[in-house]
């Protein structure tokens, strides 16, 4: 660790922990790959990556920035695993869930306090409400109008019409098949199940996440004791509140030298709310409060309006009602899709709603301060890189959250 000058970096280690995704981690492997790959030739500089040595997964980077040389090593931190036992339920089971979770969100009443919160995350959970009721009705009516089809024909050849209404429950599946069979191009089984994950325990963690969470902790722990210039933790998604609960762990049990590696964090499309708005998540709020006053580390988060899928500005913290006294984090700030993208890319990605809740992961063709690249691989701290930044004069704060005690 000899010889770090402050607010450069020359080795950095980065943990990325995605949002609620079933795929294996080298598809992050490839989005960087191909996305780096653009932003270099957007921004001129140089970068390329290799496999990566040892336990984990990930990749290897190297780049020349701001005409410095830095070597980054990238690890995803796995729970793909986790995410697809849980979406291994039939159409009935799904359902099930669909009722369950209804119960949380409205029970609680932490739907009504989402939605005047920010309307675009709050309608994409009611969507697939919407949906798999729809298709509900739709199979229903299939069933119905099938089988009465049926009894009809079988009268007119003098056999018993109740005959042709045993028909009714193998349409009614038959069409909800199909319409499961085609989600990959509707998404209302993925949705179903990732808002159901978040609910099943009334936004506890799950106790298979908190075993991994708990390995996660210990992985970062270790490379705080390395050779690095800067740690940085990426969190996307659902794993940006993961990210905050590991990093409250880390910090907590007294695991970050004073000495060590400059410790960031940058929370990317947040869908916080959707979690700590729910009355048992207290382990979560508990840690927003405590992340949020530590100055072990610089917090970031990065959202932006153009992303329907994230509480966009929403201050992670302040609008789950447990900004403490002394607050320090994190610095809200927006990627601005609608200045950071030109009018034609922007114009085709405006709708495609899944894929701009992934753009923080990717090129942007008039970039502005925020460069996912340029802060994985460059040569700059978080802490330099955002220490004059102001946060944004549209970021939102207001405690709209029922439920407050913490763990």
């Amino acid at each position: 660790m000899e010889g770090r000058i402050p607010d450069r970096v020359r080795r950095r280690r980065v943990f990325y922990v995605p949002g609620y995704d079933p795929f294996h981690p080298r598809r992050y492997r490839e989005l960087y790959r191909t996305e780096s790959t653009a932003q270099a030739a957007v921004s001129g500089f140089e970068i390329a990556m290799a496999g990566k040595a040892g336990r984990g997964h990930g990749w290897q980077v190297s780049a020349k920035i701001e005409g410095h040389k830095i070597a980054a090593e990238i690890e995803v931190l796995v729970w793909s695993d986790i995410v697809r036992e849980s979406m291994g339920h039939g159409i009935f089971a799904t359902y099930l869930q669909l009722a369950r979770t209804v119960r949380a969100y409205v029970g609680s009443g932490a739907i009504f306090r989402l939605v005047r919160l920010r309307k675009g995350p709050s309608i994409a959970a009611l969507f697939p409400v919407v949906v798999l009721l729809a298709q509900l009705a739709l199979a229903m009516l299939a069933g119905w109008g099938g089988a009465r089809l049926c009894a009809a024909v079988l009268a007119t050849a003098g056999l018993p019409e109740a005959i042709g209404w045993l028909a009714a429950p193998a349409l009614l599946w038959a069409v909800l098949w199909r319409f499961r069979k085609a989600d990959g191009q509707i998404y209302a089984y993925y949705l179903m199940h990732d808002y159901a994950f978040t609910a099943q325990n009334g936004g506890a963690m799950p106790a298979a996440l908190e075993v991994r969470l708990a390995e996660f902790s210990e992985r970062i722990a270790a490379a705080l004791v390395e050779d690095w210039d800067e740690v940085l933790v990426v969190g996307h998604s659902s794993g940006a509140h993961l990210a905050v609960s590991v990093l409250a762990d880390v910090i907590r049990s007294g695991r970050v030298p004073a000495n060590g590696p400059a410790l960031g964090f940058l929370s990317l499309g947040h869908v916080v709310p959707m979690a700590a708005f729910l009355p048992r998540a207290r382990r979560l709020r508990g840690d927003l409060a405590y992340l949020s006053a530590r100055d072990e580390l610089t917090w970031v988060d990065v959202t932006a309006p153009g992303d329907g899928c994230a509480f966009a500005l929403c201050d992670p913290v302040s609008v789950c009602g447990v900004a403490p006294e002394g607050k320090r984090w994190p610095l809200v700030i927006s990627a601005a899709f609608t200045q950071t993208l030109s009018p034609e890319r922007w114009s085709a990605l405006r709708w495609r709603f899944f894929r701009l809740h992934f753009q923080y992961l990717c090129a942007f063709d008039r970039p502005g301060d925020y460069d996912y690249f340029q802060i994985t691989a460059g040569p700059r701290t978080l802490a330099a890189r955002f220490r004059n930044r102001t946060p944004s004069k549209s970021r939102i704060e207001a405690p709209l959250n029922r439920f407050r005690d913490v763990a």
